[in-house]
């Protein structure tokens, strides 16, 4: 055992380096901190003191940190809305004012102009840790399933309320993360996804996931199994039921995989208990979605958006008595387009309406558009305007016998609205119920540039910046993801606006590897293409020097979770080209990263050490295992979240201690720990505070001046 040496310009905490090598298909592996992977032992503890010790002391002395924090929490200072769910006349929805640490759900009785507090997670825990993750009301509308979870863990429990009286009536249930909830008429019952006893498999709890039948007021050992038996360990499971009660639909995906087995089930023709599930479509590399209208009979068509037969989505029609034979069965009802994604699909069929209506969104090289089309031809009766080159979302369709739909609209400097859609008239309006009106951020400009990637494959990115054009260099932050399938679209973030209004430019980009070009950009960035990924981040870089958008230097990266390891790939294999990084969540140990977590669930996306080739891949990107003593990589900020079950926080502590062992760069490799959160939702005041301090981290490294201060 050894210990770490020191840089001269900073203290760091000595971290001992243990002789662990693995043998990994004939190649020797070392893993000198394998030991920083128990956080429950007391080396680990006293190791993350010295580290929080250290963030605490340097944090104190990076200027206008204080401003950072004001701006980011200034402009994230907006009132939010979700789209509605209209069940039995009452009107739920997801609310967040301005001010609020915690969106509140919100029901307004049949006719009402206002809605009253439902649900309020601060009330439930005044300490601001626990989370609303999931909430569905019954059919009726008179009672409803809601998930929460407490620390960041995302391990929910789910209980139901009566909604007149606020009374809790079932539960709690345990072993659900964010289950779908499919309420069958009466309220008396519903379908829900939960995992098996963990002691019936130690050391996977987080897996075995089963769809379950649960009758309310019963004990959930007495659920009745409907789903999962002797599938897949890594299976994820998803469920619905149409708005009459008939149909049962079942979606099932390997792990984090895009390929989509599909079942329906006719609910009048067998027990509830064992629904006669009918394959929609089962061992094939496409994702596709089911959507089901009330009154649909076996010989009336169910809708299917699939990328099965259209490598960018279109949506089909087949009856549910001939759903059985596949794809030859199925008619062509919107067609898919050579130039857009289709990423959203709803179906409004009114009494009001002549004809059955589907609302289809798509994303044109990430920017959203909208169409209507007649299902019984598929001809496009309309456009919908939008207020924007933004994003769409949230589609929810009217109740059964509605002609409306909801969803949501934003972009880089407009926040979240909720657009209500006619089918009568095929228009839009702001819903009445929705956020109060925020007016767009000022000071930011988007422009939307293209560029080749080193293979010459076009890349696009959005460059926002204080005027619109390179007209001077600035201190840049580029940001990316890449990865599962994800669209890189634009969207209303506090920190990209905060950037921008200091004087810098802030760059999105669409990688390979993401979904903004469909499924086939999405596998040019994955498993053993994934290195596509990181020469696109580079050719971004680049670009922003090329054209004059950044100054020489003063580049700066930051990314999340997928986007924590596309940010580590850049530091590890390009060091040179930037001043700064900050990895949040990050996945860095790609040897291992099967170990914790999800991981498991993520072989799809990434491959497996189990099998050779897959593993050189790994080992050839995995920027745990790339980092070199001796090589001047930036200033490096690495953000954990000790209550995250999806990315461990042993990333970040493994890569932390690699790199400040091993660079001779002049800035500092710093860990961020966050106690009582995970990987996903959390307070305002916990978002503001991450944010403020990656910005003021990142403006130190590149000369960047703090909102309302003088360059530091």
């Amino acid at each position: 055992m050894t210990s770490a040496a020191r840089p001269e310009q900073h203290a760091y905490p000595r971290t001992a380096r243990q002789d662990v090598v693995d043998e990994l298909h004939g190649v020797r592996v070392p893993d000198p901190y394998r030991w920083l992977e128990d956080a429950k032992t007391d080396a680990v503890i006293r190791w993350d003191a010295e580290q929080e010790a250290l963030y605490a002391a340097e944090r104190a002395a990076w200027p206008g940190r204080e401003r950072w924090e004001a701006e980011v929490a200034a402009l994230t200072a907006v009132d939010r809305a979700a789209p509605p769910r209209i069940r039995g006349g009452r009107v739920f929805w997801l609310r967040q004012d301005a001010g609020r640490e915690h969106p509140v759900l919100m029901v307004a009785e049949p006719g009402a102009d206002t809605g009253r507090v439902l649900l309020d997670p601060q009330v439930l825990d005044p300490s601001g840790r626990t989370v609303l993750d999931a909430w569905q009301p019954s059919l009726e509308g008179d009672l409803l399933a809601f998930q929460i979870s407490r620390d960041g863990t995302e391990d929910s429990r789910l209980h139901v309320i009566d909604v007149a009286t606020g009374k809790v009536v079932d539960g709690p249930v345990d072993r659900v993360r964010r289950s779908s909830i499919a309420w069958l008429p009466g309220g008396g019952a519903f379908y829900y996804v939960r995992r098996l006893d963990p002691r019936l498999n130690p050391g996977e709890e987080q897996y075995h996931r089963r769809v379950w039948l649960h009758r309310v007021g019963t004990a959930p050992g007495s659920d009745a199994l409907v789903f999962g038996e002797g599938r897949d360990r890594t299976q994820f499971y998803s469920v619905s039921v149409s708005a009459d009660g008939r149909w049962l639909g079942v979606r099932a995906t390997l792990g984090t995989g895009r390929r989509t087995d599909l079942y329906l089930a006719d609910l009048t023709a067998g027990p509830l208990e064992r629904p006669p599930l009918v394959p929609v479509q089962e061992n094939t590399a496409a994702a596709t979605h089911l959507h089901v209208a009330p009154g649909t009979g076996p010989g009336d068509p169910v809708w299917l958006r699939t990328d099965h037969g259209a490598a960018r989505g279109h949506v089909v029609a087949c009856p549910p008595e001939a759903l059985h034979r596949g794809p030859e069965a199925w008619r062509e009802v919107v067609a898919g387009r050579p130039d857009a994604v289709l990423t959203h699909f709803a179906v409004v069929s009114g009494p009001e309406l002549d004809h059955p209506l589907g609302l289809a969104a798509w994303t044109r090289h990430t920017v959203a558009e909208v169409t209507v089309h007649d299902l019984t031809d598929g001809r496009q009766v309309a456009s919908v305007p939008l207020p924007g080159s933004g994003t769409v979302g949230g589609f929810a369709a009217g109740p059964a016998g509605s002609h409306e739909a909801w969803f949501t609209y934003t972009d880089f400097v407009t926040p979240t609205r909720i657009l209500r859609f006619d089918g009568r008239t095929c228009r839009t309006t702001r819903w009445e119920h929705g956020a109060r009106h925020a007016p767009e951020a000022e000071g930011a400009v988007t422009r939307q540039v293209a560029f080749p990637s080193r293979d010459g494959t076009t890349v696009r990115m959005f460059v926002i910046s204080p005027t619109g054009n390179p007209d001077v260099p600035r201190p840049a932050l580029l940001t990316g993801y890449g990865g599962f399938g994800q669209i890189m679209s634009p969207r209303y973030r506090p920190q990209v606006l905060a950037w921008v209004r200091a004087g810098g430019v802030f760059a999105w980009a669409g990688l390979r590897g993401g979904g903004e070009e469909g499924e086939e950009w999405h596998l040019a960035g994955s498993g053993a293409n994934k290195q596509n990924t990181f020469d696109d981040f580079a050719a971004a870089s680049d670009h922003l020097l090329a054209a004059g958008w950044a100054a020489p230097g003063r580049v700066a990266v930051m990314g999340s979770s997928n986007g924590g390891l596309l940010v580590g790939a850049a530091l590890t294999q390009e060091p040179e080209k930037y001043a700064a990084a900050v990895c949040r969540v990050p996945l860095l140990d790609m040897i291992r990263f099967e170990s914790s977590g999800l991981g498991p669930s993520w072989v799809p996306e990434y491959g497996s050490v189990r099998d050779p080739a897959q593993a050189r891949t790994l080992l050839g990107y995995s920027p745990y295992h790339r980092v070199t003593p001796g090589v001047s990589y930036p200033a490096v900020l690495l953000a954990a979240s000790d209550g995250d079950t999806r990315t461990d926080p042993l990333h970040a502590r493994k890569m932390c201690a690699a790199l400040q062992h091993a660079t001779s760069g002049a800035g500092p490799v710093l860990l961020r720990l966050e106690r009582g959160v995970g990987h996903g939702a959390r307070a305002v005041s916990r978002v503001v505070a991450l944010e403020a301090e990656c910005l003021a981290f990142l403006a130190g490294q590149v000369g960047l001046r703090a909102p309302g201060g003088d360059a530091p």
